[in-house]
């Protein structure tokens, strides 16, 4: 669909928010906001969908194969990695005693952890692509719908969804998941794909007060220890969004190479931080390092195992197979 710059942006700001967020947390401090990183991702996650469905014609099979190629070989890489570490005592606290577990972590089913009793996979992080492959899975389906039936179809289920989670007494960590308020965020990023695709944003001016808005309450939520869950920082991520892409509109958004990097690195940085932030940590500890020494060191390393995790195996990966120049012809090779 285009490079749009402040969505690349945001991903970079989101997948930092959430570095500083596990940086803080392992060495004393404290930024729980920073969580809120995973609200904007899905947000992000839904406009996105929406718009490149709309600007090329995609299958169902053809929609979920890109989206598995695009998540799934990384993901399952970092998991064998946390599981060998595991096996080799590296990660004293982390259980493997249930190969139940181990499946639904590969393959995205929410199941309670048996080193914490949360409904995490092996690699914790990875709970947010449950709720990820789930919108993959019904926007698929959605595919075979009428484009003006997609939207309202997805979203009817997912607030049938959420009020059955909200009026039923459930236990199961899967109806525990997939009830959670925060998919409605996929819905709200698909809303506001089509408000882009209509040119329906706001001004320059609005969208610079909604970025406003949605930063202070970010900072008040933090600041103040107020109520965090997706009910309150799923509409400041909404804000923030909306806000980005009316800035967008203005044609006015410059190219800054480093976001953009981290941007597109955004998902290997989300699913490696956690490796190095956990040695930084330690070693932190052990060398007696000022706590918010290790933290700099923390978010740094963090940062860079994630970017470098993106350059040697997502970007390889994910690099699309080009025809050799002699059996191209004047045609010339396929658009990715």
């Amino acid at each position: 669909m285009g490079t749009i710059r402040t969505i690349q942006y945001l991903r970079a700001a989101a997948a930092l928010a959430v570095v500083v967020f596990h940086a803080a947390e392992k060495t004393g401090y404290d930024f729980a906001v920073g969580a809120a990183g995973v609200d904007v991702f899905f947000v992000i996650s839904g406009f996105i969908m929406w718009v490149i469905s709309d600007r090329r014609p995609l299958t169902p099979a053809k929609f979920i194969w890109d989206r598995i190629r695009r998540i799934v070989p990384i993901y399952w890489f970092a998991t064998a990695v946390m599981i060998a570490g595991a096996l080799a005592g590296l990660f004293p606290n982390l259980v493997l005693t249930t190969l139940d577990h181990v499946l639904a972590s590969l393959f995205f089913i929410p199941v309670r952890s048996p080193s914490s009793g949360e409904i995490w996979p092996l690699l914790v992080q990875g709970w947010t692509l449950n709720f990820e492959m789930l919108f993959y899975a019904v926007f698929a389906a959605s595919l075979l719908l009428p484009r003006h039936w997609r939207l309202p179809a997805i979203a009817g289920l997912f607030v049938a969804l959420v009020t059955i989670g909200w009026v039923a007494p459930l236990e199961d960590a899967l109806s525990l998941t997939y009830t959670r308020p925060i998919i409605l965020e996929f819905v709200a990023g698909m809303i506001l794909g089509e408000l882009w695709l209509k040119g329906r944003v706001p001004g320059t001016v609005t969208g610079s007060l909604l970025i406003a808005c949605s930063l202070g309450g970010f900072a008040l939520i933090g600041s103040l220890h107020l109520r965090f869950d997706e009910w309150t920082t799923g509409p400041l991520a909404v804000l923030l969004v909306f806000g980005a892409l009316s800035i967008e509109a203005s044609g006015r958004v410059p190219t800054l190479n480093v976001p953009i990097l981290l941007g597109s690195a955004s998902y290997s940085i989300y699913l490696w931080h956690t490796f190095a932030i956990s040695v930084v940590a330690k070693a932190g500890s052990m060398l007696g390092i000022p706590p918010v020494m290790s933290m700099a060191l923390a978010i740094v390393s963090g940062t860079v195992a994630g970017i470098a995790a993106y350059a040697l195996l997502e970007r390889p990966l994910l690099q699309p197979r080009r025809t050799p120049p002699a059996a191209v012809g004047l045609t010339g090779p396929a658009a990715d």
